[in-house]
This record gives C-alpha cells, structure tokens and sequence, in this order.
C-alpha cells in the first residue's frame, strides 16, 4: 500500500502565506498554485479508500468460512459469518452495513462461488400505510412490548425499527464492485477473524475478482422483503442461538394478535449515537453561482456549520426564530456542551462570560480553505487542459485540417477557457477573502447560548429526546437575513431533485423545485399528519414521505421519513436513554447516507417546506453514516421553546424593520 508521503513527493517545496496585505500577489503566484495542488493531493488522499487490498495482506485475516451453509445451522442456529457479514451489504458505506445476527425470513442468501458473483445490494424502504401495524395503534403496543421484553431478558437492545428491504435477484453476469474488498478485509480483520490463505482463496475469489465496478442497473426483477421488526443489539453482545430463542418469544407474541400479514423478525448488530464579531454572512448564493458550494458555509441560510469557541466538536444551526426584538436559532446541546460542562440546565447570566458559539470550529474552517484551494487545483488543471486543446485546434485551423468542425470546437474551447479563467479569479479572491475576514475564531463569533436544558431521552407521554440549545444571535451578522429558507445547494441538480422526492416523475406532486433553490419554511407537520401520511397524500403517494435535510458533513440529501416511530437506547457511561424517535431511511434509489456525524441540529423538512424533525442521531455500526437516522419531533421541540420564550415566533412580517430595531 503506498504511503502518503510518496504521493506528495513530486511537491518538493513548502510554501507558507504572506501577511494578509500581500495576499494579492501570492494567490498569483506558481508557489500558491502549487500548494493549491498539495492540498486537492492530500484531501484526495484523506478521502479515498483506506483497506488494503490482498496482495498487501501477509498475516491471515478471517476465521473459516463453510462456503456450503449459508442459511442457519440447524444446531447452534448461527448464520454463516459470510451471510452475517454480507447479508446487509448495500445498507452502509465503506462497509459499515449493519452484520446480521439471526433472522426468520424464508429469502435464500447464496454464497459467492466462481470468479465472477455479484453480491446483491440490500436497500431500506418504509412500510406502506396499509400494513396491519398501522391501524389503532398496534406498531406502538408491539413496539413497546418488545422493548420490555428484550431489557427483561437483559439484552443490550440499541433499537426497535419497522422497516422493508428491496434488492434486485441475481443476474447472468454480474460482478461485485471490487473496489470495496480492501475494506471489507480490512473491517473483518478488526474483528479478529482468522483464515487459512487456502480458504480465503475459495471462498473470496469472487469477492476479489472482477473488472472495475459499474453502477448497478435497474434491468432485473426487484424483490420485496415482508415488512420486518428490526432489532439493533450492541456488536458481540448477542449470539445467534440466543436471538433464535428471543425470536421464538417475540414470534409467539406476534401469533397472539392474530395477524392475517406475515411480519419478519431480525437481529442486526448496531450502535445509537449522537452525530456533532467579523464580517457579516453571506446573502445566499444564486443557483448558476460557481462559489455556491462554498458560500452556502458562511451564509444566513439554514444549516450553519457551527462550534463552541471552545470546544471541539462539530455541529448544524437550526431554525431561526425572533423573541422580544431579538433573534435566536435552535440547535442540539451536544453540539455545544462537553461531557465536562455536566448535564444540568443552562441560562446565560451577566455575570458570567458568554459561551459564544462560531461558525465552524478551526479544524472544520481548515478543511474548508483546502477544499476552496483544492478547487482552485482542479480548476488550474482545467485551464491547462483547455490550453492544450486550444493550441491542438489552432494549428488545425491554420493546417486548413478539418477546417469548420476544428473552428468550431476552436471558438468553444476559447469560452470556456475565459469562463475557468474568470472562476480562478473569483475563488481567489475568495480565498483572500476568507483568510483576511474569516480566518480568526473571533472573526467568525456569531452569537451565544443563552438557554439549554438538560439532555434528556423519554421526556414527556412521547418520550421524546430532549437535546436543546437555544442561541442568541448577534444583529451585525445577519444583515442579508431572509428568514427561514433552506438552499438546496449545488450537489443535486433540480431535474434530480425532481426523481428523488417523487417516484413517478410524472405524477401531480407537492414538490416543486424552489426559485434559486431556496426553499422557504412553513408550517410544521405533527405526530398527527405523519401517522396519516398516505390519506393526506395527492397525486403521488410517495413524495409525502420525503423528506429534505443540509447538514455540515453531508450538505443536502432526500430521505424516507417512517409513519412508524422507532425505540431507540444509547448507552452512556452514567447509565442507558431511552426514547422515541422518528425514524428517517435513506433514500432507496439514491447511494450514501442520509446524516452523517456532525449534522446534528439540522431540521428535516417536508416537500413543502414544513418543519418536521432535528436530526439528533442515529444508528449503524461504525462511524461513518448512519443506516437510520433519528430525529426529534419539530413540535415538540417548539413547545419545549415556547415554555421558555413564549410569544416566540418562527415567521417575519418585516425582515429589514426587524433587523434595524434589534438590539446588538
């Protein structure tokens, strides 16, 4: 595996920045290009896979494998350790898919056999609303028997899901995506499994093989899982004889209440987490805007990246909200408070300093100018590229060769060069921008907290999760303040934003991609609409269910938000929380997590802009992304606000009145 340091060798001198009065010349110069390429080198490096592959294994790395089972032994009732492994392959990224315990449903798992085998990609889906579970509250009753049932027996539960699986049935020729057995290797030897270099030659040839991975097409029959109870238990806590048993119990329970649907039990392996005065901010960036990606960060829109100016962790500005003149914004606790500060509620007083809250702490703002060098790498590389092109064509033109065709493609290469060239421009000067006003952490002071109660989990007949932290905001910021809107930013294109939030393209749908990709909040939808879902859904049954978040790590994704709230346990070192969440899927047609660590905060919104839920965490096995994110209720949340700052108001009639009668 070849090391980082060989990579950047080719970058022999380390350039450091001027002073920022000469900031000007030194963007202009080959020493801060260069740099802008060591930095797009080691963010490429930071990003990309990090397992090895096999041919960099020397010590044994997997325990055997019976490459004949793969359902449950008919003894211990252990699934095969490659079905346990592979058996939710898809649901994760860089393998961190849940691993599979035990489970009841009659669907064959095949073992990889041959050179060539495609693994079939599992994906989450939401349970229709015509599901037996769904009427008179009978996913709650079964839900919360479970949870007394399983803590009864001492099971370290993490979470009691009601969900669906799809995944295409194999097809003649196909392969696995090989770019992942590195990682695969990689996690199962973390896991301590141990393998002679014959069996792994057997029984991984398949997953070893191949030619580089292609997309996976939508050209075989798509299978449908039965609706499932989805049981998360802490990994090595729970065995698969002993899930049998449990499963048995919970099977025995289901029979009582006489369904006339067939409902799947599993156990999965999993862990709940939580995920984490200067210049004025930003108005919001246009749609066509080449810095959109990149203001979005330093703007007045929604999802602030956001940190305590003294603390390290990683957060996502809520909504913004006006009290007394005043204007504040919500967010999680644990985005702003360590363990350190105890868990006991806060109220800002004069007499003590102010816990001021920045945008983006200095290891987020960092990263965020070597990705703004970065681009400008990429872009420098363009512009030689196009150069190149350029003299190629213009010999041509000269040679008389090809002579429309090559003064076409001539004049089309020249305008776009003018149009990199301007882009280089302008992200320098945003570059200089950043590191004269934004690169001191006092710079970047926003506000400070003035209210957060205690984190709490099963607060109230809901349980909910209390996780609250109100800021006060500091008028010179937000000067460009609009209210609350949304920016869709850049990453999804508005024709995909289209097919993601509603499965048939054509269909009448409540979603409409807004004017420059701002959407405006309004409204909040309740426990209430979302246990009706499908009866207050017009045209597609399917858009209803979408939900839209931006959060710091993973900017903006289209989730599935479940009708069926989840049970969800994390366990602390002072003892276990308890509560009720929403429970919001993946999308099923779209790759990648929907939340990642550090989006905590961010509010899910519906198609039409309505507040529904904070993101406050979520489960999966390692640490990167999330196979089912939580969130708190939006309604609660906004009573809890209410109690302590009543009158408070989500809505503007006069954003400039208001602004100028604000108190700094």
């Amino acid at each position: 595996m070849s090391n980082s340091a060989d990579n950047l060798s080719g970058y022999t001198q380390e350039y450091s920045p001027p002073a920022r009065q000469d900031l000007e010349s030194w963007v202009n110069t080959p020493g801060f290009d260069e740099t802008c390429d060591r930095k797009a080198m080691e963010r490429a490096l930071a990003f990309s896979d990090q397992g090895d592959s096999l041919d960099d294994v020397d010590d044994p790395l997997w325990s055997s494998f019976d490459s004949n089972t793969s359902a449950a032994d008919t003894d211990s009732h252990e699934v095969s350790k490659l079905e346990a492994y592979y058996y939710y392959y898809g649901l994760g990224p860089k393998g961190s898919h849940p691993r599979l315990i035990q489970r009841d449903s009659v669907d064959i798992f095949e073992v990889p056999t041959g050179p060539y085998t495609y693994i079939r990609q599992m994906r989450l889906l939401d349970v229709p609303g015509h599901c037996e579970f769904a009427r008179n509250g009978l996913w709650d009753e079964t839900r919360n028997w479970i949870e007394t049932f399983l803590i009864g027996k001492d099971i370290k539960v993490s979470s009691i899901d009601f969900v669906m699986f799809t995944w295409l049935e194999e097809l003649a020729d196909r392969e696995l995506e090989s770019e992942d057995k590195g990682e695969d290797a990689e996690d199962m030897r973390a896991e301590g499994w141990e393998e002679s270099e014959e069996d792994i030659d057997a029984a991984f040839a398949a997953l070893t093989a191949g030619k580089p991975a292609k997309p996976l097409a939508e050209d075989g029959k798509r299978v449908y899982s039965n609706p499932t109870i989805w049981i998360g238990v802490l990994p090595e806590t729970l065995n698969g004889a002993r899930a049998f048993e449990l499963t048995a119990h919970i099977r025995a329970h289901l029979d009582g209440l006489n369904l006339t649907e067939r409902v799947d039990i599993a156990f999965r392996e999993s862990v709940a987490r939580y995920l984490g005065t200067g210049p004025a901010l930003y108005p919001p960036a246009a749609t066509n805007d080449p810095l959109q990606a990149f203001i979005d960060n330093v703007s007045v829109v929604h999802s602030l990246p956001i940190s305590g100016r003294k603390t390290t962790m990683q957060g996502t500005l809520g909504p913004f909200f006006q009290y007394g003149g005043e204007l504040y914004a919500l967010t999680c606790r644990h985005n702003l408070f360590t363990s350190d500060d105890g868990n006991t509620e806060y109220w800002y007083n004069g007499s003590a300093p102010k816990r001021q809250v920045v945008v983006m702490g200095k290891p987020a703002f960092d990263s965020y100018v070597d990705s703004v060098q970065a681009h400008i790498s990429a872009l420098n590389k363009t512009a030689k590229t196009l150069k190149a092109l350029i003299k190629t064509l213009t010999e041509r033109v000269q040679q008389q060769i090809n002579l429309p065709t090559s003064q076409h493609r001539l004049e089309e290469n020249e305008a776009e060069l003018v149009k990199i060239n301007r882009r280089i421009v302008e992200f320098k000067q945003f570059y200089i921008t950043l590191s004269r006003k934004w690169s001191k952490l006092s710079d970047r002071v926003i506000g400070h907290i003035v209210w957060a109660p205690p984190i709490a989990a099963g607060v109230g007949p809901n349980r909910v999760t209390q996780d609250l932290c109100v800021v006060r905001l500091y008028k010179p910021k937000f000067l460009a303040f609009m209210g609350n809107v949304l920016s869709l930013g850049p990453e999804i294109s508005p024709q995909d934003f289209k097919r993601l939030m509603c499965e048939h393209i054509n269909a009448p749908s409540e979603f409409e991609y807004p004017p420059h990709g701002l959407l405006h909040m309004t409204g909040t939808l309740t426990a209430n609409d979302i246990s009706s879902l499908d009866s207050r859904s017009q045209g597609d049954p399917s858009c209803i269910h979408r939900v839209i978040k931006r959060g710091f790590t993973t900017n903006t994704t289209v989730g599935t938000l479940s009708r069926f709230t989840s049970f969800v346990r994390k366990y602390t070192i002072t003892g276990t929380l308890d509560s009720l969440e929403l429970a919001i899927l993946p999308h099923e047609n779209a790759t990648g997590a929907f939340s990642k660590g550090g989006d905590s905060g961010a509010m899910c919104v519906s198609a039409t802009g309505a507040y529904v839920g904070k993101v406050s965490g979520g489960t999966s096995k390692g640490m990167d992304g999330s196979d089912i994110t939580y969130a708190t209720l939006f309604e609660y949340d906004w009573q809890r606000v209410l109690e302590e700052f009543p009158g408070a108001s989500l809505y503007w009639d006069n954003i400039p009145a208001f602004l100028d009668a604000m108190a700094d």
